[in-house]
């Protein structure tokens, strides 16, 4: 076993057991899961097999109680809030339907519950036809955070049985993603912790090897918000691919680079570990990065637990 399957290995089995202290609270109802702290909403997780082909976190909001993301827009309707998906076997788990023709798999619950200050969910990723293809374990939490809204998002997948390996792979954008409020669309403004644009793939869509990446732009009413997704050290490939683009929607995701396969073999499972934090204003880089080096810090912390 290298180094970073073990230190995430440590990370999953804390993450079950929630070893982070979190005040914020979890209420589930029939078809989704509310995260709230200090009486205001954090998050809205929606995970019946009905509502759509993935569970995903439908709702985001700032501190200050602003919602940043787009659930379904009419331009890429598989698009929904914040979502992880990849392509497996060929399979497309990203998009949904073409031309009245399902072409994607669905992320299928087997189990979901809330305990221990976290949603936890068994995953069957099914193709079109019914063919089980991945298992995955996910958990997200909410933590408390007096600046930013926080959570941590961590899942392990792998092979189903009966498969001796699976592969991997897929878009540029594919991996955990967010598609952001219209108003942002064309002006969101991009950051990482490299301080560089990044590598051009077509247009203004760009990737860079970077721990964190985030987005600034304005809310309908005028209000500035920020966005970031941080990447973990113990992750496979780190630090992996974050994609960016403003131009035609505003959009970020971090990815495993997915211009090289990769192959999950049985017995063998792959656990990746992201932070997301949301700010009510114009926020700098350097804030961006001591957020995300103290949450690196707490997760490392928590798997010595």
């Amino acid at each position: 076993m290298n180094r970073s399957s073990a230190i995430l290995l440590g990370i999953f089995a804390s993450t079950l057991a929630c070893g982070i202290s979190a005040e914020p609270g979890l209420f589930m109802e029939e078809t989704a899961i509310k995260a709230t702290s200090d009486g205001r909403p954090m998050f809205e997780y929606r995970f019946a097999p009905d509502v759509a082909f993935k569970p995903y976190i439908f709702q985001l909001y700032s501190p200050g109680g602003v919602p940043i993301l787009r659930d379904a827009p009419v331009d890429h309707i598989h698009h929904h809030g914040l979502m992880f998906a990849v392509a497996v076997n060929g399979v497309t788990f990203w998009e949904e339907v073409i031309k009245k023709e399902t072409i994607g798999g669905r992320e299928i619950p087997r189990q979901t519950e809330v305990t221990g200050g976290c949603i936890r969910q068994q995953l069957d990723w099914q193709t079109p036809k019914g063919e089980l293809v991945l298992r995955e374990k996910r958990s997200i939490q909410p933590l408390s955070n007096p600046d930013a809204t926080l959570l941590t998002w961590r899942c392990r997948l792998e092979t189903p049985p009966g498969k001796e390996a699976v592969t991997l792979s897929g878009h540029p954008y594919y991996g955990l993603g967010a598609r952001l409020l219209e108003s942002m669309d064309k002006v969101g403004k991009f950051m990482n912790s490299t301080g560089q644009p990044g590598e051009s793939i077509g247009g203004d869509h760009r990737l860079s090897p970077a721990s964190w990446v985030a987005c600034t732009g304005p809310t309908a009413d005028g209000r500035m918000v920020t966005i970031a997704i941080l990447d973990h050290q113990g992750n496979f490939r780190y630090p992996s691919q974050k994609f960016t683009m403003a131009v035609p929607f505003a959009y970020i995701a971090t990815t495993l680079n997915w211009k090289e396969p990769f192959p999950i073999k049985a017995g063998e499972p792959l656990d990746l570990c992201y932070g997301v934090a949301v700010w009510d204003g114009a926020v700098k880089s350097e804030q961006i990065e001591k957020a995300c080096r103290e949450w690196q810090e707490n997760t490392r912390n928590t798997a010595k637990q």
